[in-house]
């Protein structure tokens, strides 16, 4: 089968087709990015009669409308956005949107005498050589004839023959070619993706997420542009709330809808622990009312595929974007999106330097809203939500691809008591040679970043516990207020004695410290620095810790799962206190999970 076909169009029937939404410009490379020079360079190369490259659409399948017929689908524009919406900005006088979502309009100049181009500034507005904007040549808001008559007036000494010349080549530019690969609409998403990646020279990697959210965006019937907007602001929101007020000046249209009123609470929301992207969003809501974790899904849904008869029907898609409008409305809603914060923050991930699988809390927010809908105990919600998260950071359920486990796992939930869901998956993958042995192996690593680590400091947060060697300063005031990992054998220490990296970086030899105590522990060995903390306590002089007595000392041995063999060890004990240390590591993980 061919996969595709390649034709030659003028650039104006191209155009043409822009205008009358034959072809849709999805947002997958939102919002315009170019500067105006590379307009001006795209004039340039076309005036010159140089090649300027293929654009590549995907026509969308058609669908059977509710009255029987059949329309015929868009094609949707997959690569060479910023070409087209450069065109359309110098040749047809359009609006763009620029990176910051303001309505910008790229005017580009043409001196008839030297033929170049420019982009418009105060100074070109100011010389008669210059065609002030390109776009009143092609759009017809001008009589051509007048233009010329007009020029040469103001520029008498021109070559009146010269001056005709670049002038009919300048009108000529819409009639110059543009390649277009047209892809066949019987291909699936992989394959669409796959040919994309091939071809895209820059190697920019097209999602399952970029497709869905072109699908979205070249949909008016059912309201897809502007549902694509509330996605993209609430994300924007998320992390800049200061651009809730962008919004309101430079989208008044948007700020009247009912997406925007549910989205208001976020122009105040500083909350950085979950910052969504597109991407995020629309996976959770696309799974969590459709009970699918495959986004190709989406978009064959949105087209209106009807999976049983491998066709595609109206109804269908209409019904799609219904239900997904539920989703984004569920997902961006106030109350959900705080309480389920809340709910995250509750298992001792106060930051999100602690959780580093965005996968892993996206699913725990499908669960959430999942459970919400039907209609679990709001108490046995928070525990499961905050069970399945650890459960899938501590198994790696979501690393990697993790459309499959989506998939599956949603299906699970929707059709089994969650409880007992998740029983079997503990009993199955959270077995005691988990704890015992797996656990331990997995912590011993060399990088900080380690999700094994992340989670006994999770621990350690909910259980409050009190950073090494201190009195007051707790664990989680140590993480929220940027405080250090320190080493407990010292790195220097261990370096003097001949140990490389990643022995030294040991995650079971990770601690937080107060760095003044991590100073005044210096570079001796434990039982050196631990002779110290014992003199000062039996003296009560506090030099290195506000601890007081022994039983205060041991106490936080154990609340920082520190082997109390540390207070006599040097550097001959380094490996059997790492074996150790793993050991009552995992041990409190398991307490923890256990409590959850």
């Amino acid at each position: 089968m061919q996969k595709y076909s390649v034709n030659q169009h003028l650039i104006e029937t191209v155009l043409a087709w822009v205008n009358s939404g034959e072809i849709a410009i999805p947002e997958i490379q939102r919002p315009f990015v170019w500067d105006s020079s590379k307009v001006r360079d795209l004039m340039d190369s076309l005036y010159q009669g140089y090649p300027i490259g293929y654009v590549i659409a995907w026509r969308n399948p058609n669908v059977r409308l509710k009255d029987g017929s059949l329309s015929e689908g868009k094609k949707i524009l997959i690569d060479g956005q910023q070409r087209v919406t450069a065109l359309t900005a110098a040749v047809l006088g359009h609006y763009v949107i620029s990176k910051t979502y303001q309505r910008v309009k790229i005017k580009i100049a043409f001196n008839l005498i030297t033929e170049k181009f420019e982009v418009q500034n105060p100074a070109i507005l100011k010389d008669k050589t210059w065609l002030h904007d390109i776009s009143e040549v092609f759009n017809g808001s001008v009589s051509l004839l007048s233009l010329v008559r007009d020029y040469l007036k103001s520029n008498s000494d021109a070559d009146e023959n010269n001056i005709e010349k670049a002038f009919t080549k300048l009108v000529n530019i819409p009639k110059k070619q543009i390649g277009l690969i047209e892809l066949s609409p019987d291909l699936d998403i992989e394959t669409v993706t796959e040919i994309f990646i091939r071809i895209n020279s820059k190697g920019v990697v097209l999602s399952q997420a970029d497709f869905a959210m072109s699908k979205i965006a070249s949909n008016t019937e059912y309201g897809g542009n502007e549902l694509r907007k509330a996605i993209d602001y609430f994300c924007h929101l998320a992390i800049a709330p200061e651009f809730y007020k962008h919004i309101v000046d430079n989208d008044k249209e948007f700020a009247k809808t009912d997406y925007f009123q549910k989205m208001q609470w976020m122009k105040t929301e500083n909350e950085d622990l979950y910052d969504p992207d597109y991407n995020d969003l629309i996976r959770v809501a696309f799974t969590s009312q459709f009970n699918r974790g495959r986004l190709s899904d989406l978009v064959s849904l949105l087209s209106g595929r009807n999976f049983e008869a491998r066709t595609f029907e109206e109804a269908i898609a209409e019904q799609s974007f219904t239900t997904l409008k539920t989703g984004v409305n569920n997902f961006v809603n106030e109350t959900n999106f705080k309480r389920f914060l809340m709910i995250i923050k509750s298992a001792g991930f106060i930051s999100p330097k602690l959780i580093r699988s965005q996968n892993a809390i996206n699913f725990a927010y499908i669960v959430y809203l999942k459970l919400k809908e039907l209609k679990v105990n709001s108490v046995l919600i928070e525990s499961y939500v905050r069970r399945w998260l650890v459960y899938s950071i501590l198994t790696g359920r979501y690393s990697g691809s993790p459309e499959s486990s989506f998939d599956f796992d949603i299906k699970q939930i929707s059709q089994k008591p969650f409880d007992e869901y998740l029983k079997e998956k503990e009993d199955g993958e959270l077995s005691d040679a988990f704890w015992n042995a797996s656990l331990p192996q997995s912590l011993d690593t060399s990088v900080a970043s380690s999700p094994y680590f992340h989670v006994f400091l999770a621990s350690q947060v909910k259980a409050n516990d009190r950073g090494f060697l201190s009195k007051d300063v707790l664990v989680s005031d140590l993480i929220s207020l940027r405080g250090d990992i320190h080493h407990l054998f010292p790195k220097d220490y261990l370096k003097k004695n001949g140990l490389d990296q990643s022995k030294y970086n040991q995650i079971a030899n990770y601690v937080y410290m107060q760095s003044e105590i991590n100073i005044k522990v210096g570079n001796n060995p434990p039982k050196d620095y631990f002779k110290i903390v014992s003199s000062q306590m039996l003296e009560n002089n506090r030099l290195v810790s506000g601890l007081t007595t022994n039983q205060e000392l041991l106490d936080n041995l154990e609340m920082n799962s520190v082997p109390k063999e540390i207070i006599e060890m040097s550097i001959d004990n380094y490996n059997e206190f790492l074996t150790l240390r793993r050991k009552l590591m995992a041990t409190k993980i398991k307490e923890y999970y256990l409590s959850l």
